[in-house]
């Protein structure tokens, strides 16, 4: 969705930009004289404009030619992804100081006039400069990356993209969450850790628990060897856990990568529900 949009946003501003040049050629009408040397007509304005598409033009071009590089690692794709953040910023500053240059303010004193504003805006806003450097020390620091799957105050997510402002989460539901980078702190990277996939299933209290745990090794093994990819370390059967209200609860553990604990914990439920089932025994509530 956002390649399309890059790519439609450069379509629409370089037609828009031909069709001012051309207007630009036929115009010279509404001259307004301004003080301190600066003039403004029909001309400069259709000028002014004409910058600005061909910047965003540029910018839109340049932004889905990024996001289609074809990258190896997570550590690139988070380089791009900032790349595209401040190119935004960029193409910002570059159609206000060519806009004003072009009504004839100075370039010097436009510079000038930016950087103070900066230094205003710096210490007026410091949880933006405080995201602009933490996001920068995200990016040369690689604690996480886009692809990683990250764990931030209880949200579980993939990282979608970094800014120079704010980092993207997606969690498996789709849902998006937005936290700004000098709020990202006590970060769980969790992408380069094996993680223990666990799950507890209740048997009624009729049930022979010493006749089950004999059958347990070659039902997991069967379990494992029906999903090779999601159990690569086997599952363990791990005990008795606790007495519940309906039945007595049995913990079931397995190593599996972080990006399919999910998928892992939803297979060995249901393997083990119906390995339970075929021998007759009724999985009840574990509470």
């Amino acid at each position: 969705m956002k390649n399309k949009s890059s790519i439609l946003r450069f379509l629409i501003c370089a037609i828009l930009f031909c069709a001012v040049i051309f207007g630009g050629i036929l115009s010279g009408l509404l001259e307004v004289k301004m003080p301190q040397g600066i003039s403004l007509n029909l001309a400069k304005v259709l000028k002014i404009l004409a910058v600005a598409l061909g910047v965003i033009a540029v910018e839109g071009l340049l932004t889905f030619i990024l996001r289609h590089v074809k990258t190896r690692s997570h550590r690139a794709e988070s380089v791009l992804s900032v790349a595209v953040s401040v190119l935004r910023y960029i193409a910002a500053v570059v159609i206000i100081c060519w806009g004003l240059s072009i009504i004839g303010l100075n370039l010097s004193a436009i510079v000038i006039s930016v950087g103070i504003l900066a230094m205003i805006v710096g210490f007026s806003a410091e949880s933006l400069i405080a995201d602009l450097v933490t996001g920068a020390f995200i990016v040369f620091e690689g604690k996480y990356n886009v692809g990683d799957i990250v764990e931030v105050d209880g949200f579980r997510g993939r990282v979608t993209e970094i800014g120079i402002r704010t980092t993207s989460l997606t969690d498996d539901g789709g849902n998006v969450r937005i936290i700004n980078n000098s709020a990202m702190q006590n970060i769980m990277n969790r992408s380069g850790n094996i993680s223990v996939c666990v799950t507890d299933v209740a048997v009624g209290y009729g049930t022979d628990l010493e006749a089950l745990r004999e059958e347990f090794p070659a039902i997991l093994a069967r379990l494992r060897d029906e999903n090779p990819e999601l159990f690569p370390s086997g599952i363990r059967y791990l005990g008795l856990q606790n007495f519940g209200e309906y039945g007595l609860v049995l913990r079931f553990a397995a190593d599996v990568r972080e990006t399919e604990i999910y998928n892992a914990m939803r297979a060995l439920n249901g393997g083990l529900y119906s390995e339970l089932k075929a021998r007759g025994i009724e999985c009840v509530s574990t509470v």
